[in-house]
């Protein structure tokens, strides 16, 4: 049964107040349009679409693969230092607005340093946003370097050698891009040298591809959180076992919509997560690209799904568990949930 108007009002906006984690978020996917076009007169870039609304329309995907070609194509416009800050701060001042208080983003330096990019402007650019969003936003924010899958070993372990220099600049490290085809024993030597800095370990796995590379995501690589992870109710042992070890899915709806994971939110099984007993999470992964930040991510599937309250902030209390925030940081945002949830009427 639907939930009347005032309810889903109501619902609504304990969604949109709710303090959240964003833990899957790809900054070069939160790059709109119009800072593209920007970016690119600033850069003396041309681009292959006339105008925003062209550049917009392009975006009709039909799977990941169909998404990442132009994905980096709006990416070249991004050259200097200056360039990746301005699009860490648009992000922050979104997420902001969607009362995220605490956010782990994704880069791909990879995309930027094989165009001559060098490796210190992404990074610097991208940290010294982080440093502003915390002083100015209150949002305490962390960088994860991702290594594209569709690449070889070779490439990633020089990226990992190029990234030593700052190492205090980021917190860990995951596997994206072009899944299948790619499985996750690919880059088990690097992931392996990565912990060995002491970085924490996260990758896609079961987005488009199978529950083994769920498997051999946790077995292979050790990471401590699974991007995605839809596909893992495919395999009942394997629910069974990210339910026990609190094994976290951070999982992206409008973007499994988007890339025709599903058919349509309806049919999302984050709610059946939920049931299984799992982690999972909501967040917006390619923002600018799949139509929503984390709090249109919100909104959407709980009308789609019928969620309720209490689902709603159970993912809001999974995102903070999810998080690799400190403990104190983390006893901190669910106290603030569980304020939110009193001021909203509804049982912490």
């Amino acid at each position: 049964m639907n939930l009347a108007q005032p309810d889903r009002q109501a619902l609504h906006a304990f969604a949109r107040a709710m303090p959240k984690a964003e833990l899957h978020i790809h900054i070069e996917g939160s790059l709109e349009p119009e800072l593209i076009f920007a970016l690119a007169r600033r850069n003396g870039v041309a681009l292959p679409y006339a105008n925003v609304e062209a550049l917009r329309a392009a975006y009709a995907f039909t799977n990941l693969q169909s998404f990442l070609d132009i994905y980096y194509a709006g990416a070249s416009v991004l050259l200097h230092e200056q360039d990746f800050f301005d699009m860490a701060w648009a992000y922050f001042l979104r997420a902001k607005a969607d009362n995220v208080v605490h956010a782990e983003l994704f880069f791909d330096p990879q995309t930027h340093t094989d165009r001559g990019v060098p490796f210190a402007a992404v990074i610097d650019g991208l940290h010294r946003a982080c440093t502003h969003a915390r002083e100015q936003l209150g949002i305490r924010a962390e960088l994860i370097l991702c290594f594209l899958r569709h690449l070889s070993e070779e490439a990633a372990f020089a990226t990992l050698e190029q990234a030593k220099p700052y190492r205090d600049k980021f917190i860990g490290v995951g596997l994206d891009s072009s899944e299948v085809g790619h499985p996750p024993e690919k880059f088990a030597r690097v992931f392996a040298a990565a912990r060995e800095l002491g970085l924490h370990a996260v990758a896609h796995a079961g987005e488009e591809g199978p529950p083994q590379y769920i498997r051999d995501a946790l077995d292979l690589l050790h990471v401590e959180r699974i991007d995605h992870g839809v596909q893992a109710l495919k395999d009942a042992d394997l629910v069974a076992r990210l339910a026990r070890e609190r094994i976290p899915l951070t999982v992206c709806p409008l973007s499994n919509i988007k890339l025709c994971v599903f058919g349509d939110l309806g049919q999302h099984n984050l709610r059946e997560l939920l049931r299984q007993g799992l982690v999972a999470t909501v967040n917006s992964d390619d923002p600018a690209y799949f139509g929503g930040y984390i709090n249109q991510n919100f909104i959407e599937t709980l009308d789609a799904l019928n969620l309720d309250a209490a689902e709603l902030a159970t993912l809001a209390r999974n995102s903070f568990e999810a998080s690799f925030a400190s403990d104190a940081d983390k006893a901190a945002y669910r106290a603030r949930l569980d304020a939110c949830c009193r001021e909203h009427g509804i049982a912490a």
